[in-house]
């Protein structure tokens, strides 16, 4: 055995799963002091990169798949019948429309296939950044690197929140505890002891511990059973809207050809090769082939415009969940706050004799770390004179790493005499409890905690033991409590206008945080939140029966915030929420919040949040604060927006079609040529692929798809369309309209018995207003006050440029259509025009017949008001000049004359004054604590106020 090589390591030909851990490092070559750089270097080259084999699929393949989707296939049918069910009645097959339709389909799948490899390009380089770290003793130093250059024989370090990134045997150290579920199953964490395996992919719960690497990539536990954890495309809800309304297009097209040909064929007795003519114009012009191109390319672009923002997608779907999120639970330490700790020396508490502040502070220093620093860690260790004191004179024998079960940190060391001692630093509670003080020494300690917490200031005991066993698993002398120290987190500089904007937008953002409710109402006070926060522990903990009657979800859903919250309380908040048809979204940066993480619709693993937690997350943030949140809200509601408005234009576009021309064909019996119809698609599909990439306002409250709402404007604006169509059609094929109007102005003359001319004619009106259509599908507002993008404003000109000098100059005896003179082409632009403007009358009439709300009522104030919101905001502020009066607070108070004329009331905008009197509510809410509210509902139910007093601490 003393001779195996590396190359049968790699084969396995020695279990080193079970192995003594000697023999591992025998066998693996290598020592507890790790590898050099050239040594892993040749291992890498051995082994292998530290990762999965990627299925790499052919691009031919790929650019073929892009034509193999319902909607394609309806494209390939038509195909089919121009070179086969055309071939008949005396005239041969109809290979222009074949080529036509092949050339349609070839210029979606080529800028499907550009789009999206180009997104992939670009996601892979993006994700790249987000792959895992891990510390490796390199060289006899140890430093962060990227898990994929792992090799067998490293030395690693995994700690509390990591991904454990390869197959490894655990050296000295305290027990890890491990979660394996994703890989054996097992429901709960185990633990694992020193010399015992660890698998890749497995999360660190626990604990700190080296290990050495046995096993990478492929060879893991977890390669080796990638084909039970393959990721699959979960298409989810967007891919279901999606065949939704590619259903509802053929099923639609379905229908008008059945009329078609139940009323050409057997009443009208038309002609076999007319009859199929018809039929293509039907399939060709009213299925929209351009919907998944335009739909997974805005996905992709806006996923990209994300990342640029500092929000990184790993669920493209996650951008329509985030555009509908009108719940944010956000974490205030280092979201809503800078996470940035500072201690007010002239406020640490000395409770231990012989003790002064400087020992209290020193004390702190020696249970922190010295590298891989926490935020509190890196505050205490500042606060030396020199960080180095922290470790001077001491040997430091054991150190126990903060978890959130324990929430503290101890040290076990010796110092310059050979005596060993122990401190340990953390949670107030936890300290208090560790120490077992007297009930009168506690009172004092929690009285000045409080009055910390009223000045927004959280409370770090420290206490001291002395070990005379000088062993570390000893439990020494009894705890000593020597001192607290006052830590504050300032807000963010952004927070509180950031939190003012995610109200205007929909967004309730709900402060969550592991600290006493008073530091927690101080915090949304300095943020302008409102301050009617609970403790999550009395919400969520163990209740007796009465509690349990009490409206909990009710309470949850009003509530501004939660104090006290331990990890499993994130994820019955999120439950909660959900359960009452919210949209919720949650921030989280551990491995404990990785189930509420998932549990969410939007779970995002903020600024160096552990692996964890964005392992488990839909978005993963790259800059910390709340503004990132915000802004990717705007974004993903722009994004959605693009998407929707082309689902409508679609829909509208479908039906415009298939009825317009059913009409045309069989009350007047004018055959439409099918390649004029492709060149209207080809023309169309050119213009919207720029929608990706259009300038839109994003919804100013939270979206979602209301299939509903497309199917009904699609409807009505087709229907408008396709009649205008016939009316065109009627006024220049069966009367003098257009010479008797335009004849001075475009000089144009009677095309009624010139069927080639007609065929043009028709052609311009249908291009021109099927393409001016995105316009009005595009705008929440009137069509000609939405700014459009550059271009899609250009795409729209060149496109109907194009049209209209086919329509002016053409002569194409194939599709049986002759040029129509400039004068004509005017006069359809001026008809266009005119019958384009009542294209946002209806709009608002189908918007407002569907909610009660105009599309534009929030941007421009419209008259439309909901029943339930009319007064609102003015009951609003009589309630606030009511308890203001109640509680003594209107005389002399400048507030009050916020809702006053005499304070410049008037020339508030009108965001502003709504801004200001919610803040105003905000603020007189905190008057109101949980006592008070729940005293209330108490007497409501009925129920015994002494248990509620005896259960409910505030």
């Amino acid at each position: 055995m003393a001779s195996m090589t590396l190359e049968d390591v790699k084969n396995e030909t020695v279990d080193l799963e079970t192995i003594p851990v000697q023999e591992v490092f025998t066998h693996l070559k290598c020592s507890k002091q790790g590898l050099t750089g050239t040594e892993a270097q040749n291992r890498l080259t051995i082994f292998g990169p530290n990762k999965l084999e990627e299925k790499t699929e052919s691009k031919l393949l790929k650019f073929l798949g892009f034509m193999w989707n319902p909607l394609s296939w309806v494209m390939e049918a038509a195909a089919v019948m121009a070179i086969v069910l055309a071939n008949g009645g005396g005239k041969p097959p109809d290979w222009q429309d074949f080529v036509g339709i092949v050339t349609l389909l070839f210029i979606n799948s080529t800028i499907s296939f550009i789009e999206e490899n180009n997104a992939g390009n670009a996601a892979a380089a993006l994700m790249a950044g987000l792959a895992p770290k891990t510390k490796c003793l390199r060289d006899g130093k140890w430093s962060e690197m990227d898990a994929s250059f792992l090799v067998p024989g490293d030395i690693i370090s995994i700690k509390l929140g990591d991904i454990i990134p390869a197959d490894a045997r655990l050296l000295e150290g305290d027990p890890l505890k491990v979660d394996q579920a994703a890989l054996t199953g097992e429901s709960m964490p185990v633990n694992k002891h020193a010399g015992q395996g660890v698998f890749s992919g497995s999360t660190v719960k626990q604990g700190e511990i080296e290990a050495v690497v046995i096993a990478t990539g492929v060879h893991t536990f977890f390669g080796k059973a990638a084909h039970l954890v393959d990721s699959t495309n979960n298409v989810g809800h967007f891919q279901q809207v999606l065949t939704a309304i590619g259903n509802f297009c053929i099923i639609s097209i379905g229908a008008g050809m059945l009329v078609e040909v139940v009323v050409m064929y057997p009443i009208q007795h038309r002609a076999y090769r007319d009859g199929i003519d018809n039929l293509l114009v039907l399939l060709i012009g009213g299925i929209p082939i351009a919907m998944p191109t335009v739909l997974s390319v805005t996905m992709a672009i806006g996923s990209h415009r994300l990342s640029q923002q500092g929000a990184i997608t790993k669920r493209m779907t996650a951008i329509e969940e985030m555009a509908g999120m009108d719940v944010l639970c956000s974490d205030k330490t280092g979201t809503l706050t800078l996470n940035k700790l500072t201690v007010d020396k002239t406020l640490i508490e000395v409770y231990g004799k012989g003790v002064d502040k400087d020992m209290v502070l020193l004390y702190a220093a020696r249970a922190s770390r010295v590298e891989n620093q926490d935020a509190i860690d890196t505050c205490i260790v500042g606060m030396l004179a020199d960080p180095k004191e922290a470790r001077a004179g001491i040997q430091e024998v054991h150190f126990l790493p903060f978890n959130p079960v324990e929430k503290r940190t101890a040290i076990t060391y010796i110092d310059g005499k050979g005596d060993w001692h122990r401190i340990s630093k953390g949670a107030p509670e936890q300290i208090i409890e560790l120490c077992r003080m007297p009930k009168e020494a506690e009172k004092r300690v929690h009285s000045l905690i409080d009055q910390y917490a009223d000045r927004g200031l959280r409370s770090l005991g420290v206490s001291y033991q002395a070990v005379p066993a000088k062993n570390k698993d000893s439990p020494g002398e009894p705890w000593q409590f020597v001192g607290l120290l006052p830590l504050f987190d300032p807000p963010r500089h952004d927070s509180a206008e950031t939190i003012r904007r995610a109200l205007h937008l929909g967004v309730n953002v709900k402060m969550i945080t592991g600290d006493q409710l008073a530091i927690g109402k101080e915090t949304a006070r300095r943020l302008g939140m409102g301050t009617n926060m609970y403790p999550s522990t009395t919400l969520l903990g163990d209740k007796s029966t009465d509690m349990s009657s009490l409206p909990i979800d009710e309470l949850i859903e009003k509530a501004d915030g939660f104090a006290g919250v331990f990890p499993e309380h994130k994820y019955e908040i999120v439950k909660r929420l959900q359960d009452r048809k919210h949209i919720c979204g949650m921030t989280g940066d551990g491995v404990n919040d990785a189930p509420a993480l998932k549990k969410a619709d939007i779970g995002i693993a903020v600024d160096d949040a552990t692996d964890a937690a964005r392992s488990a997350s839909d978005i993963v943030l790259t800059e910390p604060g709340l503004s990132v949140i915000v802004s990717a809200v705007l974004t993903s509601r722009a994004i959605f927006q693009r998407m929707k408005n082309y689902t409508i234009y679609a829909v509208s576009i479908t039906i415009r079609i298939v009825l317009g021309f059913m009409l045309v064909a069989l009350l007047w019996k004018f055959d439409f040529a099918p390649f004029m119809v492709l060149i209207i698609a080809i023309l169309n599909d050119g213009t919207i692929m720029t929608i990706s990439k259009d300038r839109v306002k994003p919804s100013p409250t939270p979206d979602s798809w209301k299939l509903k709402e497309i199917f009904a404007t699609g409807v009505v604006l087709g229907t408008y369309m396709a009649l205008v169509t016939v009316l065109f059609f009627y006024l220049a094929h069966d009367t003098e309209f257009f010479p008797n109007v335009m004849q001075e102005t475009f000089g144009v003359r009677s095309i009624r018995e010139n069927e080639k001319e007609m065929m043009a004619a028709l052609y311009l009106q249908v291009s021109i207003i099927s393409q001016a259509l995105i316009f009005v599908t595009r705008s929440r507002s009137w069509s000609f006050v939405e700014r459009p993008g550059a271009l899609l404003v250009i795409a729209f000109f060149v496109a109907q440029l194009i049209a209209t000098c086919i329509a002016v100059y053409a002569n194409w005896e194939f599709c049986k259509m002759q040029g129509i003179g400039w004068g004509w082409g005017l006069s359809i632009w001026a008809f266009t025009v005119v019958t384009y403007i009542p294209l946002d009358i209806l709009k608002f009439i189908i918007r407002y017949a569907l909610s009660g709300r105009a599309w534009n009522n929030i941007n421009n104030k419209t008259a439309f008001t909901n029943k339930n919101d009319y007064g609102k905001v003015e009951r609003e502020a009589q309630w606030a000049t009511a308890q203001r009066t109640l509680h003594g607070l209107n005389q002399g108070s400048s507030n009050s004359e916020m809702f006053t004329d005499n304070n410049g009331y008037r020339e508030l905008s009108e965001i502003a004054e709504q801004a200001a009197k919610r803040a105003e509510v905000a603020r007189l809410r905190e008057l109101h604590t949980l006592k008070g509210h729940v005293e209330s509902v108490v007497k409501l139910k009925g129920l015994d106020i002494e248990t509620i007093n005896q259960s409910y601490t505030v």
